[in-house]
């Protein structure tokens, strides 16, 4: 397998993989759930989350998975990607201020339409389990040639 690193590919290839670190700060969680409207405690308030089965307040599912939409937007390949459809397994919580990796394996392309299908896996790197993972349908017109 090919370690995809570089935002500047011209041209991806099946058995291709791609990865991308990141976390997330309390601000962008509460950022989310202004925009949202998801102001579910057990992702604001510390008291509420302590007495969950996660003992401390989790970020949102959905902005979890975010970073799935900005890699393929932006990242993968630079500008022009498109989510056509995603599917998503939350396998376990993720927090504020831990790092994590994504990492994407390109699995099928079909030139002619010039998309491809992409799984997902998002590794807490201080536990190195999996937190989420899904499989993504892409169209990009110039990396899925």
């Amino acid at each position: 397998m090919t370690n995809i690193t570089s935002t500047s590919m011209q041209v991806m290839q099946i058995g291709e993989t791609y990865s991308y670190r990141y976390q997330f700060s309390q601000e962008d969680v509460e950022k989310f759930a202004e925009a949202t409207g998801d102001d579910n405690p057990l992702h604001l308030d510390p008291q509420f989350a302590a007495n969950t089965p996660f003992k401390r307040p989790i970020v949102h599912g959905m902005l979890s998975a975010s970073v799935l939409a900005k890699v393929f937007g932006k990242q993968f390949g630079g500008s022009g990607g498109v989510h056509l459809s995603q599917t998503l397994d939350f396998v376990r919580p993720m927090y504020v201020d831990t790092e994590y990796e994504v990492r994407f394996f390109c699995k099928e392309i079909n030139c002619r339409r010039h998309t491809a299908e992409i799984t997902s896996e998002v590794f807490d790197l201080s536990t190195g389990k999996v937190t989420l993972r899904g499989t993504s349908v892409v169209f990009h017109r110039d990396l899925f040639a």
